[in-house]
């Protein structure tokens, strides 16, 4: 029974996405957009019933659907998992997912592929559902290739505009370098232990069978480099901003509930592997670290309001990556759901004032948007108390967890966090400040039309904004019903302390939360106060215009890696190619000419054939007197 359930939890949003491909449009939008919704609203609610049972202490569930290759002696099945972990994962991915499609019937509705929208977002969820149930590394591989495909598909949906095209390309190759680490790793890790299950490898490595430290460091590092792919860690970082070409619920889905998210689970559940190899774990850390500043310096410049949130998830991201490294993997879990609630209630928030703007994104553009939108503006403030930290939104407990772990295991790597989140708390109220106060700066036609969104939009907004003030309950310092829930995964692995209220506990509290008001405060003397408009692009200088410009990282990847391949390509299409394919049609040249001049001996004189025969003859003979002769 549980089989076919949690197959049809697999399945449902792959159903919905065959339906709107082959009969979408003839449905109609409608249609396409309830039957696309359903189905994930179906995943959803069967996860809730394998949540609470499992949480009523029930055992998890494995799924051997068959046996799927067996390669020397590595024998490898085709299941699936539902256990703590993948649950947890599965409740945000289908409960979020589900926001954002009803939130898509809406915002979409003027589109002409609306059916095709949706069968790309319920294939979306279903790959990312099969990552998250995978119960081996090969299993959770087809997911997360398969996420990366329809990122491609989504991100360049409106594939008209070149732009996003590039954009959409961009993703899908640095993700396939990340991807081919995770390949090296799983190789490795098949090689060593003679097995991907992920239950049959914790049992193994907690039992102490013997491997080759160095190589499962390298399997370590590898895997790492995967997840930085697909988390958008330095220096696989740059594709995600750009990821903003896609429609805004294609944002909201990608950085809040899946895609980005898939590197944190994955290290996750290969914890027991992970604590083998602490320098791999300080370089995670580190990584995640620096990650976390140099896309909140990058946050404070921008004016796209979706590029600040983007940077604003890569910098959080960033973050989760250091508890990670620092062995806190329930902490790093508790900010990936509270980031899921506050990150998708601002990325459909923004969507709702684009969408009352037709189209506009510059936030130099906007003002005094908070009298035509307030649930829009209501909802994006309490996310926006939430991202910064402040007591008692949902951020403020994840993210003080991770502050304080930073601060138990190395005090630089806590200080790199401090301002990182100093710097969000600014560049967030920054972004609500110009979007939503003082007088509108758009144009008259655009202030003539502006007006709530409709309920379809605003119902999922005022869900994510409950949810990103509440949300920090599951997991109090006083008693931390995520840890108990998630202590089945770490048995015999290295675990962090939970954090109680304890002194040093409150003073961490006091200065995070201090930080975080002397960024608001410094946002509001210079916006409010000060009443000031970021410049146009070209009085951007010094320093700012660095940071506007991303530090050119993407001119230096442009530099050192694009346009010499490009011109490696160019250098064997003009000359290898041309040598190459002047050779081979050479040949044929000559092939041809030989037989045009070969058939004019064939034309049926017996003189000629004689005196041929005749020479040939004289030719053996005087062949075989010279062989006598010298030898």
């Amino acid at each position: 029974m549980d089989t076919n359930v949690a197959l049809v939890l697999l399945l449902a949003p792959f159903i919905g996405f065959l339906i709107n491909v082959f009969f979408g449009k003839s449905l109609g939008k409608s249609v396409s957009g309830i039957i696309g919704t359903a189905s994930v609203v179906v995943s959803f609610i069967i996860t809730l019933i394998f949540f609470m049972e499992i949480n009523n202490g029930h055992e998890p569930v494995k799924i051997t659907v068959f046996d799927w290759m067996e390669v020397a002696n590595v024998k490898i099945g085709f299941g699936f998992l539902l256990d703590q972990l993948s649950l947890l994962w599965l409740m945000f991915v289908t409960g979020i997912g589900s926001l954002i499609h009803i939130y898509s019937i809406s915002y979409m509705h003027d589109d002409e592929n609306m059916h095709k929208f949706f069968a790309y977002l319920n294939l979306f969820v279903f790959f990312m559902i099969t990552l998250v149930m995978g119960s081996n590394l090969l299993v959770m591989f087809i997911g997360w290739e398969g996420v990366g495909l329809c990122s491609y598909l989504l991100i360049g949906f409106w594939y008209k505009n070149q732009d996003y095209n590039d954009a959409a390309k961009k993703a899908f190759i640095m993700n396939r370098i990340g991807d081919l680490g995770l390949l090296i790793g799983i190789f490795i890790l098949a090689a060593s232990f003679s097995t991907l299950d992920f239950d049959v490898l914790k049992t193994q490595i907690i039992a102490g069978v013997d491997y080759r430290d160095f190589w499962i460091a390298v399997a370590a590092l590898a895997l790492f480099i995967g997840a930085c792919g697909k988390s958008a860690q330095i220096p696989l970082y740059t594709w995600l901003p750009d990821a903003m070409a896609g429609p805004t619920p294609v944002s909201a889905l990608i950085h809040a509930a899946t895609m980005v998210t898939a590197g944190i689970f994955m290290v996750t559940r290969l914890n027991f592997l992970f604590d083998l190899v602490p320098d791999v774990q300080h370089i995670i850390a580190v990584v995640g670290a620096v990650t976390a500043l140099v896309a909140a310096t990058i946050g404070l410049a921008q004016n796209d309001i979706k590029k600040v949130l983007a940077y604003s998830t890569v910098s959080q991201l960033g973050l989760m990556f250091l508890a990670l490294g620092l062995g806190a993997y329930e902490v790093a879990v508790f900010h990936v759901i509270t980031h899921a609630f506050f990150k998708a209630c601002l990325f459909l928030g923004s969507g709702s004032v684009i969408h009352a703007l037709h189209g506009e994104q510059d936030m130099r553009n906007m003002g005094g948007l908070k009298k035509y939108m307030p649930i829009t503006f209501w909802t994006m403030m309490v996310s926006t108390l939430a991202i910064s930290g402040i007591f008692p939104f949902a951020g403020f407990w994840s993210k003080d967890e991770i502050l304080m772990v930073a601060h138990e295991h190395n005090m630089i790597l806590y200080v790199i966090g401090s301002i990182a989140s100093i710097m969000t708390a600014f560049y967030m109220f920054r972004l609500m400040y110009l979007t939503f106060f003082r007088e509108f700066r758009g144009t008259e036609e655009q202030k003539h039309h502006l007006h709530e969104s409709p309920g379809l939009i605003t119902f999922p907004l005022i869900v994510l904004g409950i949810l990103a003030t509440i949300g920090g309950l599951i997991s109090l310092p006083t008693g931390s019903w995520l840890n108990h829930y998630l202590e089945p995964l770490f048995e015999g692995s290295k675990k962090a302390a939970h954090h109680g209220l304890t002194d040093e506990a409150y003073i961490l509290m006091a200065i995070a939360t201090a930080g975080a008001i002397v960024g608001i405060v410094f946002a509001y003397m210079k916006y409010i106060k000060q009443k000031q408009v970021p410049p146009v692009d070209v009085e951007i200088t010094g320093l700012t215009k660095v940071v506007y410009n991303k530090y050119y990282v993407d001119e230096i990847y442009d530099f050192l890696f694009v346009k010499p391949i490009v011109g490696l390509s160019r250098f064997f299409r003009e000359y290898i190619e041309t040598a190459l394919s002047a050779t081979i049609f050479g040949l044929g040249k000559a092939t041809g000419e030989l037989g045009y001049y070969g058939k004019k001996l064939h034309n049926g004189s017996i003189g000629l054939y004689l005196f041929a025969f005749v020479l040939g003859l004289c030719a053996i003979f005087l062949f075989i007197f010279s062989s006598i002769i010298f030898t």
